[in-house]
């Protein structure tokens, strides 16, 4: 479903709350397959799918290291790469890459990461999962500024709070927290859907003791998997459409993309519908949905003999307490999903394809794993896999309740939380340090909620159990149409202002972000 137009979406807005309260919006109007977005359709011929190799980003060597942290550098630019067979495409990119580098951390060390932008606007980095101090969690409004720019009149300029920079930033993660399939990408308000949708991502994976005494998969048997869709022009370039609130006109129809972009290209790592060969053995993939508004369904074809195609060893925030099986999985934008899939299951020979039920036509398809060789199988899922701190209703100190929802902002629309666009100096909630609370969001349509700093447990779906997709630490979760999901954070670490907000990027650029305060 390419998604609604705007006269349907502001009319759905407008009566969101009474179809919220009768139960109808999600399967009278949206349906459980329904995503929340316009498609973009590409204007240059696309190859066929599984020809190219799936690519691994390159692991990022520091610069320097001393006996608590190490030191890297990135710097964002300008470069074309070939994303599809025999085109360039131009793109920006952390070293000019896309994905850009993989950082690979160790739990409770330090990682200083210096970048510096030569792209042509202001950028923020936010490390996104990560248990990280004010300063550098990447504020939507702390710019690091291009060299020679003359862009210092934009969104810092309105924020007394802002820290912003010249050229250069100096982040610092401590990364005090578990081992995990962490991310990073640009966070600049107003601007986060163009500048991801460029390049403006990478990896940073945190790895600890206590996965590294595991015998999970490792080695070239982990495949980080970042999954993003896109749309080009014929000349190669990625295709964006503005987020002006300037009306699109398709064929006399009213159109615009305040619901989401959507692409018909899939990619994985960089590549369109990418091949693996892979080993008759247990492998661990790393699923990081990148995608600005598409959500997936993933599952295998053909599944494997007796079913249950993925066992789910982590989430968001790293391993769970104990496996979860899986016939298929549900993964929204920002998403991570941690799963190993036993090729030893299928014959020698087989092809087996990582496909979307949500999709259609290209976008039904994600890449295919070839299964090429025997070899050793050295891994297996122990029964329990982490202690998880448990949280529960009775240690909350507070229930807080925020509505997600679309409408008119003065004379364009957007998107809101608790009936308010985002403004930069206006602080929407305060939790103490340490304190425990309950916060329960209330969508109209889907929407994606990330927080910042701290990680949490999902309560309640739709005033019933967590589903099955909701297990473990995370920080992103997925409310679907007239959906309310609670979760419960411990906000512990550090004392600042950070941010919670919808991970739709067209959304979070409309307004629908919000400003919590640890004090």
């Amino acid at each position: 479903m390419s998604g609604l137009s705007r006269r349907r979406f502001l009319g759905l807005a407008g009566g969101a709350g009474a179809l919220v309260t009768a139960g109808l919006a999600g399967p009278r109007l949206f349906g459980p397959a329904a995503a929340t977005g316009e498609l973009v359709v590409s204007r240059l011929p696309l190859p066929a799918p599984f020809q190219v190799p799936l690519p691994i980003p390159a692991v990022l060597n520091p610069v320097a290291r001393n006996p608590d942290a190490d030191r890297y550098e990135i710097v964002q630019r300008e470069a074309t790469m070939e994303i599809l067979p025999g085109t360039r495409t131009p793109i920006w990119g952390y070293q000019g890459t896309f994905p850009g580098p993989t950082i690979e951390s160790r739990s409770g060390r330090t990682a200083v990461v210096v970048h510096r932008n030569e792209l042509p606007v202001p950028t923020v980095v936010h490390l996104h999962g990560g248990h990280t101090p004010a300063d550098s969690d990447g504020y939507t409004t702390d710019l690091v500024l291009p060299a020679g720019g003359t862009h210092t009149a934009h969104a810092g300029m309105h924020d007394p709070a802002a820290k912003v920079t010249q050229v250069e930033r100096e982040y610092v993660y401590p990364l005090r927290q578990k081992a995990a399939t962490l991310w990073y990408h640009d966070h600049r308000m107003d601007f986060t859907g163009p500048a991801v949708y460029r390049g403006l991502a990478g990896f940073h994976l945190v790895r600890d003791d206590e996965e590294d005494s595991l015998p999970l998969p490792r080695g070239e048997r982990e495949l980080p998997l970042m999954i993003a869709d896109r749309a080009f022009a014929e000349d190669g370039s990625m295709r964006y459409p503005s987020i002006d609130p300037t009306l699109h006109t398709v064929h006399g129809v009213e159109e615009s993309y305040v619901e989401g972009v959507l692409g018909d290209v899939i990619l994985v790592n960089g590549a369109p519908w990418p091949v693996a060969e892979v080993s008759a053995t247990r492998y661990r993939l790393r699923v990081l949905n990148a995608s600005n508004a598409r959500r997936y369904d993933l599952a295998l074809d053909p599944p494997p003999p007796g079913g249950q195609a993925f066992t789910q060893i982590g989430s968001d925030q790293g391993l769970l307490d104990a496996p979860r099986v899986h016939d298929h999985v549900t993964v929204a934008p920002a998403e991570r999903f941690d799963l190993v899939v036993d090729f030893g299951r299928y014959p020698i020979g087989s092809e087996v394809t990582l496909v979307n039920r949500l999709g259609a036509g290209g976008t039904a398809h994600v890449m295919r794993f070839r299964v090429t060789r025997r070899a050793t199988e050295d891994s297996h899922i122990p029964d329990r896999l982490a202690d998880i701190e448990p949280l529960d209703r009775t240690q909350a100190t507070v229930t807080r309740e925020f509505s997600f929802r679309g409408g008119r902002i003065g004379d364009r629309h957007g998107w809101t939380i608790g009936g308010h666009p985002f403004s930069p100096t206006r602080t929407d909630v305060r939790p103490r340090l340490g304190d425990v609370e309950i916060w329960r969001f209330v969508a109209d349509v889907h929407h994606p909620i990330h927080l910042h700093l701290v990680h949490f447990r999902v309560l309640s779906r739709g005033d019933r159990e967590p589903g099955p997709y909701d297990a473990g630490r995370k920080d992103t979760v997925d409310l679907r149409p007239g959906e309310a999901v609670e979760v419960i954070a411990r906000f512990d670490g550090y004392r600042g202002r950070y941010m919670f907000h919808c991970h739709n990027l067209e959304h979070e650029d409309m307004g629908m972000m919000a400003n919590f305060e640890v004090f």
